[in-house]
């Protein structure tokens, strides 16, 4: 795993026009994955593919899992992470998402 700036990661999605976004998405899906492994994992790659064929739906779906995925990776899960992930994604925030999702494994990531 590697520690990422989400500053610089915001800029390059911008800049790229979401280009870098998607690299990030498939990367951040990877690494949670290691951070917080379950029975069902499925690759970054294969989560944006999927994603893109049902136009969306499945990422609503990744929205969930990846808020699973956060609350079990931390010492004390607060909140339910799935819920404010959900909401994310279904108002288009995917963005906010990422930034959650890479503090999340920049705590896990070696130095």
């Amino acid at each position: 795993m590697k520690n990422r700036n989400i500053v610089v990661g915001i800029i390059l999605s911008i800049v790229t026009c979401g280009i870098y976004a998607i690299y990030w998405f498939v990367k951040c899906t990877d690494e949670m994955n290691q951070v917080s492994p379950d029975d069902y994992t499925t690759s970054g790659i294969v989560a944006f593919l999927f994603t893109l064929l049902t136009c969306g739906i499945y990422g609503i779906y990744w929205a969930y899992k990846m808020g699973l995925k956060m609350n079990a990776s931390q010492e004390n899960p607060a909140a339910n992470n799935q819920i404010l992930f959900i909401v994310l994604e279904l108002f288009g925030f995917n963005i906010v998402n990422l930034c959650l999702l890479q503090n999340e494994i920049n705590k896990h990531a070696e130095f």
